[in-house]
Parts: C-alpha cells; sequence; structure tokens
C-alpha cells in the first residue's frame, strides 16, 4: 500500500505554487516517500517522520511568524523559498490558527511566504489506520472538512493556500 495525494487550491495557490515547481514537486516527494512505513504511522510518529524528511531536504523548520520582540512565538511547521507549510494531524478546531499563520506570514507587512501548503489526512485514510493499523486517528482534522470550511474564510484570508490530503 502506497501513499497517495489528494488535492484543493484555494484562491489559485496551485498556479502561484507551480511557480515553484520544484518546492511543489519536492513537498510531494516527502509525503510519498516509500521509505514510510504506513503501519506505524501513529499521529505523533507521522509528524516526526515528516519532520526529519522535509529538514533532510532543507526545509526551515518552526520559523517564527512574527518578528517582532515580545512576539506571541506562533510558528509555522516548515518554510523554504517563500512557501509555508503546515502539517495537521490534531483535532479540527486548530484550522483556524494554522490558516490565520499563513494570512499573517503572507501580510500585515511580513511578507515571508506567497502560499501555504496545508497538509492533513482523510477521512478513508484515518479509517484505515484505525481499522486495518490499530492506529488512534480519532477526532483528526480531515482534508474533507479543511476543503469544506476554506471557502468559507474567503472575505478573511486572502493568502492561496493549497491543502493537501494524504490518503491510501
Amino acid at each position: 500500500m502506497t501513499i497517495r495525494l489528494q488535492t484543493f487550491s484555494f484562491r489559485f495557490a496551485e498556479q502561484v505554487l507551480n511557480s515553484q515547481l520544484a518546492i511543489k514537486q519536492e513537498i510531494e516527494q516527502i509525503l510519498t516517500n516509500p521509505s514510510i512505513n504506513i503501519s506505524e504511522l501513529s499521529r505523533p510518529r507521522f509528524n516526526e517522520i515528516l519532520d526529519q524528511l522535509f529538514q533532510a531536504q532543507g526545509w526551515e523548520a518552526q520559523p517564527a511568524v512574527f518578528d517582532e520582540q515580545g512576539d506571541p512565538s506562533a510558528r509555522m511547521d516548515f518554510m523554504k523559498g517563500r512557501v509555508g507549510v503546515e502539517v495537521e494531524f490534531g483535532h479540527s478546531s486548530f484550522i483556524g490558527i494554522d490558516i490565520l499563520k499563513f494570512q499573517v506570514a503572507s501580510y500585515s507587512g511580513l511578507d515571508k511566504i506567497d502560499v501555504g501548503v496545508y497538509i492533513t489526512t482523510t477521512r478513508a485514510f484515518q479509517k484505515k489506520m484505525s481499522k486495518e493499523y490499530k492506529q488512534n486517528w480519532d477526532g483528526s482534522l480531515s482534508f474533507e472538512k479543511v476543503t469544506r470550511y476554506l471557502p468559507h474564510f474567503k472575505s478573511a484570508i486572502q493568502v492561496p493556500i493549497y491543502v493537501l490530503g494524504i490518503d491510501l
């Protein structure tokens, strides 16, 4: 069984990301890396694996969203070449915070990213992980929920966001 990706482009994110095609392909290769042992993918373990794989490709891990003294310590998961990445395997309540990080990093005088890449798993992935590998993915944010909710933020979120759903 191999990892496949589902995609959703908010505010022409795929077109923006295609202007940095090597980075887009690098993200896809990291997420579909054949060395990932699917049977061991608990949420924490998958985060650890992705952290190692992104850093091995030169991605800055945990870059600060704000630059000011006394900042609230908001951090993205990864950044490279004006592309910000958030990996969210946690509860769906984190969607607003994660998307707001992209918005702030893109605007508000910070101008750090041109596009955000939001990575989560599909419901089918979560069910298969629970059923076949006894890994607890219950309550995790799903690709389907992100793609359903994101268009409702269009008046508040101007940054393009490319959503990747990890599927099997």
